[in-house]
């Protein structure tokens, strides 16, 4: 599910580059207004045909074509008010003036045009190019998995964006269902590669590691290969870089598996009621794992019943803040969602998140909602 039309984050590290923009689309209504205050004043002997004649030129560059002919228009009534004002009437260099302004406004349009149909095939194509990775990198989860029902959500905080550094996978094995969802320190393309990194490991340990530590283990070694290459990483990423991940596993028997590493605790909604699955001793992040005393971790078993509903999840959900800087209530979101299928569980549960944030994500969404069937697996809501 993408979460359609949203709006531009708020101010941030790019908003003095908005100020600047927002600044430059002023200058033709600002050499406009120049104009009309040489015009009326004893300064008006000065020239001022060329810097009207500019204005559609100077939109044209950071405006689209009706900001052009806004701009365009706004020349000419300055152009027929001095003209009368001064009573200029006649002469030749006010039909000089009207013709250059009328070309220079139509070339002005008809590049705004363009530039702006290059532009949307561009989007159009980077769009389809990122939707293409997101489908290898974070492909949907099936459906059906062994006795569970399952569905998986994305949502990329960057407007625009169709991957980021959250990561999940459920896949079935001969050890049992085993799920992944994690959190990459940082953003933009570095985050996206330490994603893929672990991605990676994981889907190939699953399949041939029988113990769900060394599962972890296996995609925190991957990480730091990764790291270790040359250039791969910039230095801060290299020094603080980590993933924070919780790592599931249901195998035969009403129990699901969990080690989590640094990770919000994946929630449990049996009867209604939300359960936060907290392991017994907290862990480190992947990549930090150096600060780990004694064993390498344990997992931690649950009950997990026919008609329960586990939700792994990134802090994007739970730490997800309104305009009062108030957290999203997630286990009460939960327990008051109607009964329905896991797909229109989450979709339902990330309309209410972006309701509380106001449309305003400030962190990546990655979710993955696992139901418990009954034994002659079928689906008991």
């Amino acid at each position: 599910m993408r979460v359609p039309n949203r709006a531009p984050p708020g101010p941030g590290s790019g908003g003095h580059h908005q100020v600047l923009f927002v600044l430059a689309k002023c200058v033709p209504f600002a050499i406009a207004l120049l104009v009309l205050a040489i015009e009326f004043t004893p300064a008006h002997v000065l020239y001022t045909g060329p810097f009207l004649v500019a204005t559609p030129a100077l939109a044209a560059v950071t405006m689209g074509p009706v900001g052009t002919l806004a701009a365009a228009g706004l020349a000419v009534a300055v152009s027929v008010t001095t003209a009368t004002y001064n009573q200029a009437w006649g002469s030749q260099q006010v039909y000089s003036n009207f013709l250059a302004l009328f070309l220079v406004s139509l070339a002005s349009v008809m590049t705004s045009r363009m530039a702006r149909a290059r532009s949307a095939s561009e989007l159009s194509q980077v769009r389809r190019i990122a939707s293409a990775a997101q489908k290898v990198l974070l492909r949907p989860v099936p459906e059906r998995l062994g006795p569970l029902r399952a569905a998986s959500l994305y949502v990329a905080a960057e407007k625009g964006a169709q991957i980021g550094g959250d990561l999940y996978e459920a896949m079935e094995t001969r050890y049992g269902i085993r799920m992944i969802v994690g959190d990459v320190r940082g953003k933009g393309l570095p985050a996206v590669r330490t994603a893929a990194a672990v991605l990676g490991a994981f889907r190939e340990a699953v399949y041939y590691e029988d113990d769900l530590v060394d599962v972890i283990r296996h995609c925190e070694a991957a990480m730091r290969r990764d790291a270790a290459v040359p250039g791969a990483v910039d230095e801060e990423a290299l020094v603080e870089g980590f993933v924070t991940a919780v790592v599931a596993q249901v195998p035969d028997g009403h129990v699901v598996e969990v080690v989590n590493r640094g990770h919000p605790p994946p929630l449990l909604l049996r009867d209604g009621k939300v359960q936060a699955l907290m392991p017994s001793s907290p862990l480190p992040p992947l990549g930090l794992g150096e600060f780990i005393v004694g064993p390498p971790g344990t997992r931690d078993s649950y009950a997990f019943l026919p008609g329960d509903r586990l939700l792994l999840h990134t802090d994007g959900v739970n730490e997800a803040r309104d305009s009062a800087n108030a957290f999203f209530a997630l286990p009460e979101a939960m327990e008051a969602m109607p009964d329905r299928g896991p797909r229109e569980f989450l979709d339902r549960l990330c309309q209410a998140l972006v309701r509380h944030t106001g449309d305003r994500l400030a962190d990546d969404v990655a979710m993955i909602l696992a139901d418990r069937r009954d034994e002659a697996g079928r689906p008991v809501r």
